[in-house]
């Protein structure tokens, strides 16, 4: 059934895209992570390990509430390996980054492309869409992403 939300097929329809490309994004991001945080290796392991566990629990709940919010609005959250692979900005890391420092500079770099693409799609959603739901919700996504890249920056000093 529709949902009857002030929101027009093309406007819902619009919103729902943006959110499956930032689930891909999310998706990709949380592997990496995940990647990181099984094969991490070095003086600091201990804790570089936990660190990535903390991160990818905090990307697991983003993940949830991108895939929810999709759903409330009326539309389908992306659900397979081929939508993310084929929706997301982000590169997979396949297993060939190693050293702490690289992982922490890869997983950066990841979520500084999730910044910036936010900070493109967050006025379309609001003044091309008008959902301004949704913008204040990509707004707290945004700045989750934006306080664990300041973390993880920490980390390489």
């Amino acid at each position: 059934m529709k949902p009857n939300i002030g929101l027009g097929d093309g406007q819902r329809k619009g919103v729902i895209e943006i959110l499956n490309h930032l689930l891909a994004d999310e998706v990709v991001l949380y592997v990496k992570t995940r990647n990181y945080h099984w094969n991490v290796e070095g003086p600091d392991f201990s804790e570089t390990h936990k660190f990535f566990e903390a991160q990818y629990e905090q990307l697991d709940e983003i993940m949830d509430d991108v895939a929810e919010r999709a759903r409330a609005i009326g539309g389908r959250a992306a659900g397979s390996l081929g939508e993310y692979l084929k929706l997301t900005a982000l590169k997979e890391d396949n297993g060939k980054t190693s050293g702490e420092k690289n992982m922490i500079s890869d997983l950066l770099k990841s979520h500084e492309t999730i910044i910036v693409r936010l900070r493109k799609e967050i006025p379309v959603v609001g003044d091309k869409h008008g959902d301004v739901g949704t913008n204040d919700f990509l707004t707290g996504v945004l700045e989750a992403h934006e306080k664990m890249a300041w973390m993880l920056r920490s980390y390489l000093g």
